[in-house]
């Protein structure tokens, strides 16, 4: 109950955290785009009042003419013609002094306007503006924007009213609108991030137990989003039963080899004790007899050698499977025609014994990368097989093609022969140790049931595949492929 509490406790935290931080910088970039916006609004709406100011200058200076702006009557006609509420205009020299005011006559009671910010910047740059100063002969607060003519700087000016202040805010619509989508974004986020919360503690909670050995067939029932996650989550659920599963099939391999090899051994070994207890305890018994179960002692003895030899080499091949990359790390290049004569050279007196004729199609230059002695297995324990088991057979061929499959180049080899060959149902067990197709016959041949076991991971220690199936014209026929060097 604790360990739920906590589990769900730290899965709240993380959520918790991934919406903070998420939605931080979510919220963040919507107040800094708000206020962005209101300033980028309000400056247009200011551009626009300076505008429409900037228009009245111009008309004024257009229709009057630059040299009759200082005229006082016809200055005074025009701003009464196209007077506006509030507007006040006003005519100023370059050095700052009032020429012409349209509210004030006593212009030397009006002072020096050279430092006035819309005056300065109409000096330098033919017009400017100036925001909600208030005028010292009014005393009222006003919006004034001045345009250069010439050697004189036409000023209109508005009073600041609330009715103006109230057009030049920026319009808060959109701040609501940034305010339901920040909303509605908030809960979509939520949404996703307690998804995603959700599937991590579920793999949290299957990693522990996972790591706590407890039962777990449950959990490839649940139900799994169709998406990314949900790919995910069944990937490290699949990769976990299939190591899973790979440890206990090695396990009950390794067992399964022991209880074999266990009971392989003890036949040879009662064989033995048997004859040895029968020499002991009959000392008058006749020569020829006694070297008979002396003789019986020897082949058993062999077969006991021979197996234990076989378990060494699959232990080895086993140990190379473990430690695959620094085992190849040792590999050579080696010459595959010249193996295939030398077991033929060892295994001569047998093959002839048998009557089986070698037939070799093979080109005169094949180099893998591999294990000699390895490679030597494979090929001693397929013509062994033959010798052993292909009763009646008069061939022995092995064929030899240079293929290439989607870029990689590789040899494929097939050994066969013509003899009685295998039923379809022990096909796919022929690789497997301690295998016999006739468990009786086999003992009788001398065999200990790990050749074809051998080839198989000798192959695969090189990369390639086995395969077993029956000879068109009857018979055996295994098939392995090696990586051209």
């Amino acid at each position: 109950m604790a360990t739920a509490l906590k589990s769900k406790s730290k899965r709240k935290s993380f959520q918790r955290n991934l919406l903070l931080s998420l939605g931080g910088v979510f919220l963040l970039f919507a107040i800094c785009f708000s206020v962005y916006q209101y300033q980028r609004e309000k400056e247009y709406k200011i551009d626009i009042l300076h505008s429409r100011l900037q228009m009245y200058n111009y008309e004024m200076a257009q229709t009057l003419g630059e040299d009759s702006l200082t005229s006082s009557k016809m200055f005074h006609d025009y701003v009464a013609r196209h007077q506006m509420e509030g507007l006040r205009v006003s005519v100023i020299d370059l050095k700052g002094r009032v020429i012409l005011d349209s509210y004030d006559t006593n212009i030397d009671s009006l002072g020096n306007h050279l430092q006035r910010t819309e005056i300065q910047q109409a000096l330098h740059g033919g017009n400017g503006y100036d925001i909600k100063r208030m005028s010292q002969s009014t005393h009222e607060t006003y919006f004034y924007s001045a345009t250069r003519f010439g050697d004189v700087i036409v000023r209109a000016a508005v009073p600041y009213s609330t009715e103006l202040t109230r057009s030049l805010q920026a319009d808060n619509t959109y701040i609501y609108f940034a305010g339901v989508l920040t909303l509605l974004l908030g809960i979509v986020l939520y949404y996703i991030t307690h998804r995603i919360s959700r599937h991590i503690g579920y793999l949290r909670e299957f990693a522990m137990k996972a790591e706590k050995g407890e039962e777990l067939d449950h959990e490839l029932e649940r139900r799994l989003p169709d998406d990314e996650l949900g790919d995910i989550s069944h990937t490290i659920i699949m990769l976990y039963w299939k190591l899973r599963h790979s440890e206990e099939d090695k396990v009950r391999i390794k067992r399964q080899l022991t209880q074999n090899a266990a009971h392989e051994l003890k036949t040879p070994a009662a064989s033995i004790h048997g004859y040895l207890e029968s020499i002991l305890d009959n000392p008058d018994m006749p020569e020829d007899k006694k070297k008979h179960f002396l003789e019986r002692c020897y082949a058993q003895s062999e077969r006991m050698s021979k197996l234990l030899l076989d378990m060494s080499a699959l232990t080895k091949l086993d140990d190379m499977d473990d430690n695959r990359s620094q085992a190849r790390q040792e590999y050579r290049p080696v010459d595959v025609l010249q193996v295939i004569k030398s077991v033929l050279d060892d295994t001569n007196l047998q093959l002839q014994e048998k009557g089986l004729m070698p037939s070799l199609q093979v080109p005169p230059h094949i180099e893998v990368l591999g294990d000699a002695s390895l490679i030597y297995s494979i090929f001693r324990n397929l013509i062994d097989n033959v010798i052993a088991y292909a009763n009646g057979a008069s061939h022995l061929g092995i064929v030899c093609q240079e293929k290439e499959t989607e870029g990689r180049h590789y040899y494929e080899f097939q050994v066969s022969d013509n003899g009685p060959g295998v039923e379809p149902q022990h096909l796919e067990h022929l690789f497997e140790r301690f295998y016999r197709v006739d468990k009786g016959r086999s003992r009788k041949l001398g065999g200990t049931g790990l050749g074809l076991a051998i080839v198989k991971n000798a192959v695969a220690a090189h990369g390639g595949q086995t395969t077993a199936y029956s000879s068109p014209g009857g018979g055996l026929t295994i098939s392995f492929t090696l990586a051209r060097f």
